[in-house]
């Protein structure tokens, strides 16, 4: 028996893969161009694929130290996000029946609510005054703002975790540190994955915290060098499209490795 199409889901779905694609279409076929080719007709193929637009785009960005900036800010983002969040989350899914880290959550999650901009000044003010105006204050910035979601996300991953995994860790001669390591943390993986990606996007594409708080050329990440194309006079948008698709392709190699870890599922080695 032939299982029936639903169309307005086939068709949400269509629609919505064109918003994507389109974009993208038009990204790869001006990165490929002349400028007399893009003046003619920004929708048609290019009749001659252009990779010296590549280079120049390379050159044009200083892009291999911008990429090392932005590299090293993400990588370390990510490792300090999964260790400090995943045990903050911890110890108030497991206490979340106590008062105070009811209100400690709640106080968390809160911060979801306020917006960049409102808080943008002060902060500003305070990594100049700190001496934190620099990849190593961007870094520390990333993990303290992603904190609000990725405790609203681990919260309710880790009390779904079965306690009894904990209590035999514990008769087993486990300290809290132990259970946490050796059984919690490996069984986040799932969600260490998920918040791992974002956390990894966020802080590869961030344009608005390192404009406001890098002064140094020498420390700019890839989205800030992208400011090199456009003057007074115009943009030139055959190597600015070039360069947005050198900085776009890492993290569509990370999307595409780590996904399956997002679907994976359901907490592993757990009480059968």
């Amino acid at each position: 028996m032939s299982k029936r199409v639903n169309w307005p889901i086939t068709t949400l779905i269509a629609l919505g893969s064109l918003v994507i694609l389109f974009p993208l279409y038009i990204a790869v076929t001006i990165a490929f161009k002349s400028p007399a080719e893009t003046a003619e007709s920004v929708l048609s193929l290019p009749k001659t694929l252009h990779f010296e637009n590549f280079t120049n785009a390379i050159e044009a960005t200083n892009f291999f130290h911008a990429f090392g900036n932005s590299m090293y800010i993400t990588v370390i983002t990510v490792i300090f996000t999964l260790l400090t969040n995943s045990m903050v989350a911890y110890a108030i899914a497991r206490n979340l029946d106590k008062k105070f880290f009811k209100g400690l959550y709640y106080y968390f999650v809160s911060a979801l609510f306020i917006p960049f901009p409102i808080i943008m000044l002060p902060i500003v003010k305070q990594t100049a005054a700190f001496g934190m105006d620099n990849p190593n204050g961007l870094i520390f910035l990333y993990i303290v703002y992603g904190i609000a979601f990725n405790i609203f996300l681990y919260v309710g991953y880790i009390r779904s975790i079965p306690r009894e995994l904990e209590e035999a860790a514990i008769v087993d001669g486990c300290s809290t540190w132990g259970v946490f390591w050796k059984v919690i943390f490996p069984l986040l993986a799932p969600m260490n994955a998920t918040v791992a990606i974002l956390t990894c996007l966020w802080a590869w594409n961030d344009f608005i915290l390192p404009l406001v708080l890098l002064n140094d050329e020498s420390q700019m990440t890839l989205p800030l060098v992208q400011y090199v194309f456009q003057s007074e006079f115009g943009t030139d948008y055959n190597l600015a499209f070039a360069s947005y698709l050198l900085a776009l392709s890492p993290m569509v190699i990370v999307y595409i490795i780590a996904q399956k870890w997002i679907i994976s599922g359901v907490t592993r080695g757990a009480v059968k």
